[in-house]
């Protein structure tokens, strides 16, 4: 039997519960539901920066990590895919979210994978996605997915995605970003197919 596909989300939301992971987990199921029904064994991971921050947030040097920052981070290194999720937070994603980025390996992304997710309040910030998040992964080598998954507060009940527009855009998201992960585990660059 293979190794499973590794798929691990990013929330860079600053509390707990957060509708960015909310979104984040979302997204994490319809990807493994895509890739179990093709019969392959997934294994999925949620990284909330809010419950490890504290073991990062003053360090300057990979060195001077907590150990669960430095388990987080490789677990991020070594995934499949990658869902990179942050709150808009004046007009980019939080802090947090790029510091924890800022101790990823320059080349340990290229080529990955990683679906870009964001939620804010109004529609106004979802270029965001385009403007902030994309040039950060591109700065990687990795492989940003076709389509990025924005949403707003009203989409969510709680912890719950309730808007069907939201879980069409999710539901798109993931099919495009399919045969980009597959290429990936067949030994093909995704970003020859991009």
């Amino acid at each position: 039997m293979s190794n499973p596909v590794t798929i691990v989300a990013v929330s860079g939301s600053l509390h707990t519960p957060s509708r960015t992971s909310a979104l984040a987990a979302g997204i994490l199921d319809r990807f493994a539901l895509a890739l179990e029904t093709a019969d392959l064994a997934v294994e999925t991971e949620l990284i909330e920066l809010s419950g490890i921050g504290g073991g990062f947030a003053g360090a300057l040097t990979r060195e001077g990590l907590a150990p669960e920052v430095e388990q987080a981070l490789q677990r991020v290194e070594r995934a499949d895919l990658v869902v990179a999720a942050s709150p808009v937070y004046r007009a980019s994603f939080t802090g947090l979210f790029k510091h924890f980025f800022d101790f990823v390996g320059q080349y340990a992304l290229i080529d990955t994978p990683v679906l870009l997710a964001a939620t804010g309040g109004s529609e106004r910030h979802a270029l965001s996605l385009e403007h902030q998040f994309r040039p950060l992964f591109s700065f990687f080598q990795a492989v940003t997915l076709p389509l990025g998954v924005y949403a707003r507060d009203t989409d969510f009940d709680g912890g719950r995605i309730v808007d069907p527009a939201l879980e069409e855009r999710v539901s798109q998201a993931v099919a495009r970003g399919i045969p980009l992960v597959r290429a990936g585990l067949s030994g093909i660059p995704a970003g020859s197919l991009a």
